[in-house]
């Protein structure tokens, strides 16, 4: 799969889902905070499905020249 995520776009995310799962050990406790596992995956990985699906791109080309 190619990286369709830019840097900060990644950074954003794992901090965002690192800190929805957190929810799930020490704030309310619900199972909704597991949904924090997307964000975070989707930044560990740098690929977004849904960025696929709409063509987005934040990943910066890297010049082979």
């Amino acid at each position: 799969m190619p990286c369709n995520e830019g840097i900060v776009d990644r950074i954003i995310r794992i901090i965002i889902g690192g800190g929805v799962i957190s929810l799930a050990f020490v704030g309310p406790h619900t199972p909704w905070a597991w949904l924090g596992l997307v964000p975070l995956l989707t930044g560990i990985t740098g690929f977004c499905g849904l960025y696929a699906l709409l063509g987005i791109n934040t990943c910066q080309v890297k010049d082979k020249s």
